[in-house]
């Protein structure tokens, strides 16, 4: 049983990893919305049809109207799918009417929201969720104006409780944001049971613990808004600590709402300072580079290495987000995420590789504005992330499972111990499709790490610490009988993802898996 679900799980990772993020946010939301109006004919959640067509054809209006504007304007790409996401984030926060003043707030609030991701932005970066915002600037006006309408949250009812919860796992799983989602779960849910318990008990009632508990977690807006606006990578911290901090800082706001005057701290306000939080701990500044040089590790990798203008520091093991402005972009934008290949060490040098795309498959609007960036052209990291770090204790045996391009972040790990002088029980698996494609031979050797290649063909010259896995398949009895000390070791793989989801079983056998994925650029 156990292994069948682990089967089904990698496979939909690997599924997964080959839909962007914002275009998989955006097939889950218009599917929930789907769902939700084929529920209303049957009175099954509280806006009627048609309210709820008049509403998302509002919203997507003004919000593709709103960010062509301001793109326009500011000369930034235009992103469709990003507008069209907060239409529908939107559409399940709002309270849906064909009501025309009613209206009319729905189309302020889609204004606001989509003005707040460059009026409230540092750095390039929104700060808060443009949906929260609009909502909170709408239920702050309906104070005043009450025909204008508030959030309402009527995704919180049991009969989409399903749905959100399958689509949104789809996205927690592409982001990686599972954890930080449960943890605002478990926190939210048990802060809300507390603080309804306690009510009853003030009025001399008493509850089924139980009852309250199902009723707290399928008829409140928790799901919705863990897995389709908390999980937002933007504006969540870099470190995944700082991430469970966010998560239960919003989680205790959202359950036990605070009073303040005649609104209360709901749940768009609760993740608003929760955006604050994450904003404290990252406060994103643009780190200007300059390109330095080009090289061709392998005949299919292409290294850049820039020279750092500002400050920067990062962790061996994480990546950074590089952006190369372009005309007409396509749905993924102008930013790509790169592990970083250099080790602290080097600065102010600093490296990424990437791999080069086939002649059967067309590159990306980004890889080939990259590819058109000259020696001495100028680019900008906006930000560095990641918890592909090596355990701090030193006497930790690793195994490290790189899968093509995926061996960059290990190449800027092994390079920082050996200048630190800190040694290690590591042993590298690298898999490439022939010994041609074996990146950064030199720089692995010169770590001493212990190494087991998987390539079609025998490499030359190996060094004496190599070894080249002839006729060993790549499974878990393979990678025990190459590494037969693999259930003392913590394992990290790094590669594609549907690469990490084939190599991933075989892993199971190890103490611990840290897993890197990257989807391509």
């Amino acid at each position: 049983m156990i292994g069948s679900l682990t089967a089904l799980w990698n496979r939909v990772f690997a599924v997964l990893g080959r839909v962007s993020m914002y275009r998989l946010v955006y097939l889950a939301l218009a599917a929930l919305a789907v769902v939700a109006l084929l529920l209303s004919f049957f009175d099954l959640v509280g806006p009627d049809p048609f309210p709820l067509v008049a509403t998302l054809a509002v919203l997507s209006a003004v919000c593709v109207g709103v960010d062509a504007a301001a793109q326009r304007v500011l000369n930034l790409p235009w992103r469709l799918e990003s507008s069209l996401i907060t239409a529908h984030i939107l559409l399940f926060v709002l309270r849906p009417t064909i009501d025309l003043v009613g209206l009319a707030g729905i189309a302020l609030a889609a204004a606001v929201a989509s003005l707040s991701k460059y009026a409230l932005a540092w750095r390039g970066r929104h700060i808060f969720n443009p949906a929260a915002v609009g909502a909170t600037v709408l239920t702050l006006l309906s104070l005043v104006w009450p025909a204008l309408g508030a959030s309402s949250w009527w995704v919180g009812t049991p009969a989409l409780a399903a749905p959100v919860i399958l689509f949104g796992l789809a996205v927690l799983l592409r982001t990686e944001k599972v954890r930080v989602v449960a943890v605002f779960l478990v926190v939210a849910v048990a802060v809300a049971v507390i603080r309804v318990a306690a009510q009853y008990q003030a009025a001399g009632v008493e509850i089924d613990g139980l009852e309250v508990f199902w009723q707290v977690l399928w008829s409140s807006p928790f799901l919705f808004l863990g897995a389709f606006m908390l999980s937002e990578p933007l504006t969540l911290p870099p470190r995944r600590w700082q991430q469970f901090l966010v998560a239960a800082v919003v989680g205790v706001l959202a359950g036990w709402p605070i009073p303040i005057g005649e609104i209360t701290l709901g749940q768009e306000r609760a993740l608003l300072i929760g955006n604050l939080v994450a904003f404290a701990f990252a406060v994103r500044t643009a780190v200007r580079l300059t390109l330095i040089s080009r090289g061709d590790p392998t005949p299919s990798v292409r290294e850049l290495t820039f020279r750092v203008h500002d400050r920067l520091s990062f962790v061996p093991g994480q990546y950074l987000e590089l952006e190369v402005p372009h005309r007409h972009p396509d749905a993924r934008g102008t930013r790509r995420e790169f592990s970083i290949a250099s080790a602290p060490a080097d600065l102010p040098l600093l490296k990424v590789a990437f791999k080069e795309g086939s002649s059967t498959k067309p590159q990306s609007s980004y890889k080939k504005a990259l590819a058109e960036v000259g020696v001495g052209g100028e680019l900008a990291i906006t930000g560095v992330w990641g918890d592909f770090l090596l355990p701090k204790r030193a006497a930790a045996p690793i195994l490290m499972v790189a899968a093509g391009i995926g061996v960059t972040p290990f190449v800027s790990q092994l390079a920082q111990l050996r200048r630190s002088g800190d040694e290690r029980d590591i042993v590298l698996v690298y898999v490439a499709s022939d010994a041609a494609e074996l990146a950064y031979r030199d720089d692995i050797e010169a770590s001493g790490a212990r190494v087991v290649v998987f390539t079609r063909d025998r490499p030359a010259d190996l060094p004496a610490h190599w070894q080249w896995a002839r006729g060993v398949r790549l499974d878990a009895d393979g990678l025990v009988q190459v590494v037969p000390d693999i259930s003392s070791r913590h394992a990290y793989i790094s590669g594609p993802a549907g690469l990490i989801a084939e190599l991933a079983p075989a892993l199971e056998r190890a103490r611990s898996i840290t897993t890197d994925a990257f989807s391509g650029y």
